[in-house]
C-alpha cells in the first residue's frame, strides 16, 4: 500500500473498532435507548448538511422504501441490539458476535435469494458459526444457572439478534446499492433511525436522561463525530480505493481493534473461550470472503468473451 493508502486503512479500522468502546462508555451510565435516540438526533443533521454540500441525488421512489428499511434495521435495529447487549457484557465481546453478520447474510442469500455456498463458503459458515457457538455457551456455562450467568447469555443474544437486525437491513438494501448516492442513504438512514429510537425510548425507558460524567459526553461527541461523520467517509473512501476483497478484511480487523481497547481503556476482560469464539468466528468469515471472491473470479471469466 502507498502510505496514504495505509494511514486510510488504518484509520478506518481504528474507527469501527473504537466505535464499541465509544458507546460502552455512554451505556454504562444512560439507557441505550436515550443514548442512541440523542446520537442518532446530532448525526442527522450533519449527514444531511453533507449531502446537501456535496450535491448528494436523492433515492429514487423505488429506492426510498429499500433505504427506510436499511434504516429501521440495517442501522437503527443493528445499533439498539448493540448498545443495549452493551450495557451488560464487554464491548470487545459485543464486537466478535456483531462480526457474525456476513454469516447471516450468506444464509439470507441461500434461503432467500437461492444463492447456494461453494464448499469453501459451506466450511467458513460452520466455523464462523461453531466459533459463535463457543461465545455464546462460554458466557452460560460459566454462571449456570445464575443470574450473571443470565444476564451475559442475554447480552450474547442481543448482539445477535443486532447481526440479524444488520443482515436483514443489508439484505433489502443491496439492489440498491449500487443506485443510490452513499451520502444521501446515511442521512436517509439516521433520520429514520433518530425516529425508531425516540419512540423505543419514549415508550420504553422513561423519562431522558438529565446529565452525565464527562466520559459520557466525550463518548456520545466520539460517537456522533468521529464514528458517525467520520467512519462514514472512510467507509466510503476504503469502498472506492481498495478491492472488496481487502475492504472485507479490514473489517475484520475492528473485532479484535476493539477487544483490544476495551481491555486497554475500559478494563474490560474476554476469557480464553471468548477469544477462541472470536478467531473462529473471524477465521470462518475469512474463509466465506475467499470463497466469495472466488466465485466472482469466476464469474468474471465465464462473463469475458472469447
Amino acid at each position: 500500500m502507498r502510505p496514504t493508502d495505509l494511514l486510510i486503512a488504518a484509520s478506518f479500522v481504528l474507527i469501527w473498532g473504537s466505535a464499541f468502546n465509544a458507546a460502552r462508555f455512554v451505556v454504562l451510565e444512560w439507557p441505550p435507548f436515550w443514548a442512541l435516540a440523542l446520537r442518532f438526533c446530532l448525526t442527522a443533521p450533519l449527514l444531511l448538511g453533507i449531502a446537501w454540500a456535496t450535491r448528494s441525488r436523492l433515492p429514487a421512489r423505488g429506492d426510498l422504501g429499500r433505504v427506510v428499511l436499511m434504516g429501521l434495521l440495517g442501522t437503527g435495529g443493528y445499533l439498539a441490539f448493540s448498545w443495549w447487549a452493551m450495557a451488560l457484557i464487554p464491548s470487545g465481546l459485543v464486537a466478535l458476535v456483531t462480526a457474525s453478520t456476513p454469516l447471516v447474510v450468506a444464509l439470507g442469500e441461500a434461503v432467500f435469494m437461492g444463492r447456494l455456498p461453494s464448499a469453501m463458503a459451506w466450511a467458513g459458515l460452520g466455523l464462523g458459526w461453531a466459533g459463535v457457538a463457543v461465545l455464546g455457551g462460554a458466557r452460560l456455562s460459566g454462571h449456570f444457572g445464575e443470574a450473571e450467568g443470565l444476564t451475559e447469555a442475554l447480552g450474547v443474544g442481543l448482539a445477535l439478534l443486532g447481526a440479524a437486525s444488520q443482515a436483514a437491513g443489508l439484505l433489502v438494501f443491496a439492489p440498491a446499492r449500487s443506485r443510490v448516492d452513499l451520502w444521501s442513504a446515511s442521512a436517509g438512514q439516521s433520520v429514520v433511525s433518530a425516529a425508531l429510537l425516540l419512540l423505543l425510548a419514549l415508550a420504553l425507558e422513561g423519562a431522558p436522561p438529565s446529565g452525565g460524567s464527562p466520559q459520557v459526553w466525550l463518548g456520545l461527541a466520539y460517537s456522533v463525530t468521529v464514528v458517525g461523520i467520520g467512519g462514514y467517509a472512510l467507509l466510503f473512501m476504503t469502498l472506492r480505493r481498495f478491492p472488496a476483497s481487502t475492504a472485507a478484511a479490514l473489517q475484520l480487523l475492528a473485532p479484535p481493534v476493539a477487544a483490544v481497547l476495551g481491555w486497554a481503556v475500559l478494563g474490560e476482560v474476554l476469557g480464553w473461550a471468548d477469544l477462541a469464539g472470536g478467531m473462529l468466528t473471524l477465521g470462518g468469515l475469512m474463509l466465506l470472503f475467499r470463497a466469495r471472491a472466488a466465485e466472482t473470479r469466476a464469474a468474471v471469466r465465464k462473463a469475458a468473451p472469447g
